[in-house]
């Protein structure tokens, strides 16, 4: 199997918050559960952290593809002034 992952950019700016969406990233293996696929994060975001909206201000690693059609993972910026663009890993 095959993974297919699309991402699209997200801009945040000090402090703000945004709620990953199939829009931002999408995942498939080809195999008829893609509610199944987990997203670990290996590189956490150096501003910020990804969250489990049901636990806001704890950082999770790890998020399923459910979560996000769910709508329930966030990317959180922290009030750092970070210079530059960032990705998640």
């Amino acid at each position: 199997g095959d993974i297919v992952l699309l991402a699209k950019p997200v801009t945040l700016t000090e402090g703000d918050r945004v709620t990953l969406t199939t829009d931002v990233p999408v995942a498939t293996d080809g195999t008829s559960k893609p509610e199944k696929l987990l997203y670990a994060v290996s590189l956490p975001p150096v501003h910020g952290q990804i969250e489990h909206i049901n636990y806001p201000g704890v950082p999770i690693s790890s998020y399923r593809q459910l979560d996000v059609v769910a709508q329930k993972v966030s990317r959180v910026h922290d009030n750092s002034h970070g210079a530059g663009k960032e990705s998640l890993r």
